[in-house]
């Protein structure tokens, strides 16, 4: 059965550089570093947080309403590579990284949790018209799955970290290349997006990717707790298909800053 555009970059989106971007993280993982000397205006440099006290901090199971919220996967890709310096801070916050490394770091996994309709009826792929093939795949990937990323630094590291992330923003506006597990990808577009009320300042961006002749929408966002750094990556497959807009999970946004107050 021959199946539409939107149905092969699923495909592409499920077995791709894309896809493998969903579940591609950083480990818990994280050094503690010796801290700042001292701050300009004579009082002590902030210190970065440990990673045992980040892991205290980053969402978990049941804190996030209407997300399932776990480890990201073992089995996830290697970062998106890129050759280009100023790009670099949006390769790696698309990859469920900090945007410059850290003194320490950890993650999770947020993916919201659609229920099924008890009305739906449980019809096969198999028996079912291409458009309600169609239909059907949009609908059952039509879910955001985040990647949150906590990542703490020494003195004003933390502010000097997403200020890279606005000035990248800029000089990529017109796209960049990259690579993710030797698979090359290209993303066209790179603008400025609305970013929450959250934390001490923030910074969100829409990137569209471009794979197999067909471009989609990926989504990411850094907001700044003090010396502690939130960064948070979204996709959302289905909502890609039917061309639908779709932003970073503010629910997941607000549980997370909510622990960081």
């Amino acid at each position: 059965m021959k199946r539409s555009s939107g149905v092969r970059l699923c495909a592409t989106a499920a077995v791709g550089a894309l896809s493998l971007a969903l579940v591609t993280g950083c480990s818990d993982e994280g050094s503690k570093g010796s801290g700042g000397a001292g701050g300009t205006d004579g009082k002590p440099a902030a210190r970065a947080l440990g990673t045992a006290e980040l892991k205290k901090l980053i969402v978990a199971g049941g804190e996030v309403p209407g997300y399932k919220v776990g480890a990201v996967p073992a089995t996830r890709a290697k970062p998106i590579t890129t050759d280009s310096a100023e790009c670099r801070p949006l390769a790696r916050v698309l990859s469920g990284l900090p945007p410059a490394e850290a003194t320490a770091q950890t993650d999770r996994l947020a993916t919201q949790d659609l229920k099924k309709d008890p009305t739906d009826d449980a019809t096969s792929l198999d028996d079912m018209a291409d458009g309600k093939f169609e239909d059907a795949i949009k609908k059952s990937m039509d879910l955001d799955v985040t990647t949150v990323n906590l990542s703490s630094y020494d003195g004003d590291g933390a502010a000097k970290a997403l200020a890279s992330v606005s000035a990248a923003v800029r000089a990529c506006a017109g796209g960049f290349a990259g690579k993710q597990s030797g698979t090359g990808m290209k993303f066209t577009k790179v603008a400025e997006s609305k970013a929450a009320a959250a934390g001490d300042e923030s910074v969100a961006f829409e990137a569209i990717s471009e794979m197999d002749g067909d471009s989609a929408p990926v989504y990411g966002e850094v907001v700044r707790h003090g010396n502690t750094l939130a960064s948070y990556y979204t996709v959302n497959i289905g909502a890609m298909m039917a061309k639908k807009a779709y932003s970073v999970s503010p629910e997941v946004v607000k549980a997370q800053s909510a622990k960081l107050k």
